[in-house]
């Protein structure tokens, strides 16, 4: 997403139809399973859609023709190459500063914990096993509080 477009909650601008606009982010969701590329700029068209307008129609239909014009990426996983599950935190959760509390810090951090037990278990499934997965997090608070087994 270029770094100028930023969505904003714009109650000003003209509100466009919910259910074509939500139809659209489940399908740019759906997509982003086999095209990570564009899940921070779906994510952030997706926080509008209980009050979309124009200004983020027009956001959603850049990702469409950004995927028009790569529609030759995709994911690739050789046989025999190997790979290392590790999960990241972001405390903040994605720079969102329209309603982040302080108090979600530890809950970014146990959803992504429960989002790596998940996925541990699906890759089990498909015989990749893992001991021990790392998580990264940038909030010194989160981690103290984790590593407290009270």
């Amino acid at each position: 997403m270029v770094e100028q477009a930023k969505l904003k909650l714009d109650l000003v601008g003209k509100l466009v139809d919910h259910t074509n606009y939500r139809s659209m982010i489940r399908s740019l969701m759906y997509v982003t399973s086999s095209r990570p590329d564009i899940m921070f700029a779906t994510c952030m068209c997706a926080r509008y859609q209980a009050n979309p307008n124009e200004h983020h129609v027009s956001g959603v239909k850049r990702i469409f023709c950004y995927l028009k014009e790569t529609i030759n990426l995709g994911l690739w996983y050789p046989k025999e190459s190997g790979f290392d599950l590790t999960a990241y935190s972001d405390a903040d959760h994605a720079g969102c500063h329209l309603d982040r509390k302080t108090e979600s810090e530890y809950v970014a951090v146990s959803g992504c914990y429960a989002q790596v037990l998940w996925m541990r278990t699906q890759l089990t499934d498909y015989g990749f096993f893992f001991d021990k997965v790392p998580i990264y997090c940038d909030s010194k608070n989160a981690i103290a509080i984790s590593c407290n087994p009270v």
